[in-house]
């Protein structure tokens, strides 16, 4: 951060690259003299020499900025960017010496978030673990009560139990799987993974519940340059969550004895597709814009049965926003599904 020659510019730039806090340093007219490396991370690059109404997206900015600028007061205002993960900063606004004005973005987006998981983990589990409590309890209180008297009855009832407290645990295992990727989905993941060996992992491992099923797994990289990494910025097991995810529901889902087609291809440079197709029932177009909300259920019954959550999608839907990667489905009843994952190439 360098602000033009003035008798505070040292103490402001030697502040400023020790904030985490983005900073921008105006003059009265708008126009950026300076920014620190955090608002740079927030905003953009190349901000210096643009105007502030230019670079934050706010309705008010434009009055708020002059109240600072002409009557030196001090003002603050909550800024959203409008950006595809949804980000919120305390926007704080100060007159400086010199004619120029302070702008102070206070990411709060991590503090948002956890406090909308909190609220809704609460609603979440009390709805969802109330059916199989209610189940476990009532066939506990006829066992102890001693009205099953028969063994293979008994054995029948523990069976029961034993799936509904294996459901349990599958939904609280899920639910911290997407608060965990919700608290921190404004933060880019900065290691190196290679998708194609994440792919081919997660067809190896998976390879067991396809042959159960008669079914067969087939990776196809269809990319035009296969000698270059299929690489990006991103978390190994948080993508390994998300085609497991994908490639699990084909397994599920898909005809007994037909093949799941996962295919690499390169739409245009820098950029990822990953194609996972199935043949099978397919997905009704009217559940088609629904199925990344969380507990939503093409078929409640049918995906309980199988030991569906209702939660691997919306778990997919923000892992991938965390990669600044998107999903799109398309489906034929009674032909096939296409989820579609695009991502980032470094």
């Amino acid at each position: 951060m360098n602000l033009p020659d003035c008798a505070s510019a040292p103490m402001i730039n030697q502040i400023a690259e020790m904030l985490d806090d983005g900073l921008i340093i105006a003059d009265n007219n708008g126009m950026i003299l300076s920014v620190n490396d955090a608002a740079v991370r927030f905003l953009g690059q190349n901000l210096v020499g643009q105007y502030i109404v230019d670079v934050v997206a706010h309705d008010d900015i434009t009055r708020i900025f002059a109240q600072v600028a002409e009557g030196r007061i001090a003002q603050e205002a909550v800024y959203k960017p409008t950006d595809m993960v949804s980000t919120e900063f305390a926007l704080r606004i100060k007159p400086l010496d010199d004619n120029m004005v302070a702008l102070l973005f206070l990411d709060m987006t991590l503090q948002r978030n956890l406090e909308n998981v909190r609220r809704d983990f609460v609603a979440n589990v009390s709805h969802e673990l109330r059916s199989p409590l209610t189940s476990l309890s009532g066939f506990i209180e006829t066992m102890i009560n001693g009205d099953v008297t028969d063994d293979a009855m008994k054995l029948r009832f523990l069976k029961i139990m034993d799936e509904e407290s294996k459901r349990m645990t599958r939904l609280i295992d899920d639910l911290l799987s997407l608060s965990r990727v919700e608290v921190y989905e404004h933060i880019i993941p900065e290691n190196e993974v290679s998708l194609l060996a994440t792919i081919n992992a997660v067809s190896d491992t998976l390879v067991g519940k396809a042959e159960a099923r008669n079914m067969q797994i087939i990776v196809r990289d269809n990319r035009l340059d296969k000698t270059k990494p299929a690489r990006i910025l991103g978390s190994y097991d948080e993508l390994t969550e998300v085609f497991v995810n994908l490639v699990e529901n084909a397994v599920k889902y898909g005809f007994e004895g037909s093949h799941i087609v996962i295919e690499l291809t390169e739409p245009m440079p820098g950029q990822l597709q990953i194609d996972v197709i199935n043949q099978g029932e397919g997905i009704p177009k009217q559940h088609l814009s629904r199925i990344t909300e969380r507990f939503y259920r093409v078929d409640k019954a049918r995906s309980r049965q199988i030991g569906g959550t209702g939660l691997g999608l919306a778990i997919v839907k923000h892992i991938l926003n965390r990669h600044r990667g998107s999903m799109d489905v398309a489906s034929v009843p009674g032909e096939s599904t296409i989820f579609t994952v695009t991502l980032p190439l470094i």
